[in-house]
């Protein structure tokens, strides 16, 4: 199984190439110039690799939620080869390629972990004007399993699905605000890396699984997750939101 994937949904920009387990990435943060790194990028992994666009199965991708343009970008940028090679696409979750980040090593082990399951992990980004993009995961077997719903809520409305503790906290959305995410379920948690950043890899992971379930879909199926109703508020309706909410 060959991938190139595509994650462009935060400030950091990664592309990774999945070969038959193996994993290459470039990973960089790079705010405005995810356009510019992507394809260079690509050409240089698969080189390293030995292997041909020609040669690779699917096209996976990062189809967030996150930043408008990021999303946008990571979804053309995939769409383009895809079509351009008759492939299909393998769309991931960017929270759940986040979630992936609490399996690395650097992250401590958590404590309280119910018997029988896996990781607990929440991840949350940062979606600016006071709000956070979140979900719920079990890292289990080298996936991760969603255990609610992608949601676009204020800090102080996320919620825990269960009554565990021993949680895992990944993602800016623990830093934003002040923090007031991690502030206020800082009992919940074993660790949190406020930190943690998508990769591409992750996304590659996760769609090497999705491959063998058979979810790879056509290019013009691919749907982006914005979250939010309109993800292009003018600066008036801007300022208006920011007042309402009293900042």
């Amino acid at each position: 199984m060959k991938l190139l994937a595509f994650e462009t949904a935060t400030e950091a920009c990664s592309v990774a190439v999945w070969v038959d387990g193996e994993v290459r990435e470039r990973f960089e943060l790079a705010p405005r110039r995810h356009a510019e790194l992507s394809l260079p990028w690509a050409g240089e992994l698969l080189a390293q690799a030995g292997i041909a666009r020609s040669q690779l199965d699917a096209i996976a991708l990062g189809r967030g939620p996150g930043a408008f343009t990021g999303v946008r970008l990571a979804i053309a940028i995939a769409q383009g080869i895809a079509l351009a090679l008759d492939r299909p696409l393998l769309p991931v979750s960017t929270l759940a390629a986040l979630a992936m980040r609490a399996a690395q090593p650097a992250m401590p082990q958590a404590h309280g972990t119910a018997p029988g399951t896996g990781q607990r992990v929440f991840a949350a980004i940062d979606a600016r004007m006071g709000e956070l993009y979140t979900a719920a995961y079990e890292l289990r077997d080298g996936d991760a399993i969603a255990l609610d719903r992608e949601a676009l809520l204020a800090p102080d409305a996320a919620a825990l699905p269960d009554a565990h503790n021993g949680w895992l906290g990944v993602g800016s959305g623990f830093a934003a605000a002040d923090g007031a995410l991690a502030t206020r379920l800082a009992d919940r948690f074993s660790a949190i890396d406020a930190g943690a950043l998508p990769h591409a890899a992750d996304v590659a992971r996760l769609a090497a699984l999705a491959w063998q379930r058979g979810e790879a879909i056509a290019p013009e199926r691919v749907e982006p997750a914005y979250l939010r109703d309109n993800v292009a508020l003018t600066i008036v309706e801007q300022q208006a939101l920011r007042d309402s909410r009293g900042r």
